[in-house]
């Protein structure tokens, strides 16, 4: 479904997440990269087959291939590490922190695009995703290269925004489109 026609079917008491959607989009902080990365990213840490749907295809539309499969790659390799480094933040035992990762995740070196890019689209699914050792390690490598919090803020007002519609779609799922 085109993301117009999906945020048709926004509830009313929803309205403010539509319109935050549209800004969020806009953000002059973000290049047009870094906001539709950011969406794909989240669209896919969200979780709701018809959000993702509509903002993939939409983020495709703004993104090359390239920085499309790094978005995508973005969000699976923090869904893995989001989960692996928050155990070791909550844990209490302390020798877990001393033990190696030993997962895989070549695509953080590999993806392929621009790499403070890639880093506003880990720490905006870190973010979705809860993870706040990830969330510290992703923002502190950003802001070492130079990006302002104002960017960082940005790139998580769209976490905040999709993950919200996402939640909102699972409560309250559009109707499918028409067939013709």
């Amino acid at each position: 479904m085109e993301l117009e026609q999906l945020l048709n079917h926004v509830p009313e008491y929803a309205k403010d997440l539509k319109l935050n959607l549209g800004s969020v989009t806009r953000q002059t902080e973000l290049t047009e990269q870094q906001t539709w990365g950011a969406v794909a990213a989240c669209a896919i840490a969200a979780r709701n087959s018809q959000l993702l749907e509509s903002l993939l295809a939409e983020a495709a539309k703004h993104l090359t291939a390239q920085a499309l499969f790094a978005a995508k790659a973005a969000a699976a390799i923090m869904g893995m590490n989001n989960i692996f480094y928050r155990f070791r933040h909550l844990s209490s035992n302390e020798k877990y922190g001393a033990m190696p990762a030993r997962l895989r995740m070549q695509v953080i070196g590999k993806h392929g695009s621009d790499p403070v890019d890639f880093e506003l689209w880990c720490l905006a699914v870190s973010a979705i995703n809860g993870c706040g050792a990830c969330v510290d390690s992703h923002e502190k490598v950003l802001r070492d290269k130079g990006v302002t919090e104002e960017t960082v803020l940005a790139a998580v007002r769209i976490a905040a925004t999709v993950h919200a519609l996402a939640a909102v779609f699972d409560a309250e799922p559009a109707p499918p489109a028409p067939t013709a």
